[in-house]
């Protein structure tokens, strides 16, 4: 059923199942994925933030059937004395701190539960079963959450893929807001391995790669931070063996003299021109001395059909 339903969801926001591999050899195709340990983390974390939704949820349902109860013993007249709860005798007083601290704790409570019930008495009647609307609409809101924040959990851990060929790298995580991020090795310059406390107890860490102009950016980029000079293989199991394997293609790529391929395909080279022989060149040159001579001698039979007469009795 999951299946079914993320595959709807991807359809519906028109996310590829998969990423396109960048340029390089599909020969060369090496995928790598998120580690299992990096998804049971972010389990823990959601479960644990719904752990305190649903003991923030008991609080107040325990805190209104209290109210509720002492409202209806006020309004019907039954003698409730809120401060004989509170009493305390001089011996009570004499006790240990642990007693203290737990004395103080039911007094945080009843203060709490007796500011309600000044609260809801001035309200009106209709007050309370509203405020026990909200409270179930809550609880329902609550329940139909759990499943949807739990698939969108998975979903984003499924949705991080990590692509390397032997020209560039391909970088793609999230689900909501998609981000990409494709670096060609004829601009990378760093990589780097990066493990915290509970990533080294878990078995993770986070591989680091930065292109050129990284290092211009102010502070530091860590995961989760979008840069286009800084991609990151977050939570990955073999980081080692991953940033051998860039660093190995890094090295081929350079050796081998490539630049970039986007680069390559806009810059195609020119076909050498022959060189001509000797007799081809003094061939060129004689018709090229035959034209200016003919050039010349029609110039200067033009100059003498159109120049001034002599007149011969002008002479005498």
């Amino acid at each position: 059923m999951y299946e079914r339903g993320r595959d709807l969801l991807l359809r519906a926001l028109k996310v590829p199942p998969e990423p396109h591999p960048p340029a390089g050899d599909p020969a060369s195709i090496r995928i790598f994925r998120a580690g299992r340990n990096f998804f049971r983390l972010r389990l823990a974390g959601w479960g644990l933030a719904q752990a305190f939704a649903l003991a923030g949820i008991v609080f107040w349902a325990v805190m209104f059937v209290q109210v509720d109860q002492a409202v209806r013993a006020r309004r019907e007249g039954g003698a409730v004395v809120e401060h004989e709860a509170n009493r305390t005798s001089s011996l009570e007083r004499a006790t240990n701190d642990l007693t203290n601290r737990q004395a103080r704790r039911v007094g945080l409570w009843t203060s709490l539960r007796r500011f309600f019930v000044e609260l809801v008495l001035v309200l009106p009647a209709w007050a309370l079963p509203l405020l026990w609307l909200f409270k179930f609409a809550g609880f329902a809101l609550y329940l139909l959450q759990v499943p949807v924040t739990y698939a969108m959990r998975r979903l984003d851990y499924e949705m991080h893929w990590y692509i390397v060929t032997d020209r560039s790298l391909r970088l793609r995580t999230g689900v909501w807001k998609i981000q990409e991020l494709t670096m060609s090795f004829a601009n990378l310059q760093q990589v780097e391995v990066t493990q915290g406390p509970l990533q080294r107890l878990l078995g993770l860490a986070d591989v680091r790669v930065q292109s050129a102009g990284g290092s211009a950016l102010p502070g530091r980029v860590g995961p989760g931070q979008f840069s286009l000079h800084t991609g990151f293989f977050h939570g990955v199991e073999h980081a080692d063996e991953i940033r051998d394997l860039i660093l190995e293609r890094l090295r081929r790529f350079r050796d081998s003299g490539l630049g970039d391929p986007d680069d390559i395909a806009h810059r195609q080279p020119m076909a050498p021109t022959p060189s001509p022989d000797a007799d081809t060149v003094l061939l060129a040159a004689a018709r090229e001395l035959r034209d200016e001579a003919r050039a010349l001698h029609g110039a200067l039979s033009r100059n003498v059909a159109t120049g001034p007469r002599l007149d011969p009795d002008k002479h005498e």
